[in-house]
């Protein structure tokens, strides 16, 4: 079994290399001199900007089993230029204690399930910040297929996006939306390293869906999510605007999700959408 500090150290140093690469010595106000085999600044460019060792950062990058101060990893943080988002993954995975990994499951009252009934035609779902998919009205139910039918284990946002045909056609701007989910997918994993759920959805992820390990490898965690959404549903094309509310229910994470229509076209169709569990029931 791993244990979770070398979960962390792996994560992290992998987490620290991907910045590594993307800056260029001109950000650090560096000269550039010769030619560069590998791109991004040198492990050496960043130790010296950090005020750190070499051989020491090299370990850090490398999983090493040495520790990292807070102090330190401030410093690597502004050589690396991490943004607000980006610093706080990177304070995550520095902790040698995963406080969040006993979390319960997230499972939700009778009076909210009536909540997300009440919202119905507008599409509401709640999910654990695995992306699992809790609770979900009728209109939520027919966005891209019929989630009733399909397997309450793999009702999984993330599952479904990446390896399921009606939902990898579901949303207009796929790459934006992929990047978004596995951003923020990742963000929340650091606080869950040894969360064998967590960590079994993104190995089944990586084997079954390269779009997926691409992103994944990409190593972002502060990807903007537009509110403004354009879905294909099996009633036609869905214009909405996306509101959440993060919630923690009987001590787990969450949140819920709710789409309103930007305009009366889309309005209409949510109302079809709700309307199908009632032709289904007939």
């Amino acid at each position: 079994m791993v244990m979770r500090t070398d979960d962390r150290r792996v994560e992290l140093g992998q987490f620290l290399r991907s910045r590594r690469e993307r800056l260029s010595p001109e950000d650090l106000g560096l000269p550039v001199t010769g030619r560069r085999r590998t791109p991004g600044l040198r492990r050496e460019e960043v130790a010296q900007a950090a005020g750190v060792g070499v051989t020491w950062y090299t370990w850090l990058e490398q999983a090493r089993d040495i520790n990292v101060s807070a102090q330190v990893l401030d410093a690597i943080c502004r050589a690396l230029r991490l943004d607000s988002r980006e610093r706080a993954h990177a304070f995550a995975l520095a902790r040698t204690v995963d406080g969040a990994a006993d979390e319960p499951t997230c499972h939700l009252s009778s009076e909210f399930q009536m909540v997300l009934d009440q919202l119905d035609p507008y599409p509401a779902a709640t999910f654990t910040w695995r992306f699992d998919i809790v609770a979900y009205n009728s209109a939520f139910r027919f966005l891209a297929s019929d989630l009733d039918e399909i397997d309450p284990a793999e009702r999984n946002l993330m599952w479904l996006f990446f390896t399921h045909p009606a939902w990898e056609r579901f949303a207009e701007n796929r790459e934006m939306v992929a990047r978004h989910m596995v951003a923020k997918f990742r963000s929340s994993a650091a606080h869950h390293l040894n969360d064998p759920v967590g960590l079994e959805l993104r190995e089944r992820l990586m084997s079954e869906s390269a779009f997926f390990a691409r992103v994944w490898n990409e190593h972002e965690v502060g990807v903007p999510d537009g509110r403004h959404k354009v879905f294909h549903t099996p009633v036609g094309l869905l214009r909405v605007t996306s509101h959440q509310l993060l919630h923690r229910e009987n001590g787990a994470n969450g949140w819920t999700t709710v789409y309103a229509p930007d305009d009366d076209k889309s309005a209409a169709l949510m109302a079809q959408l709700s309307a199908l569990a009632d032709r289904i029931a007939v």
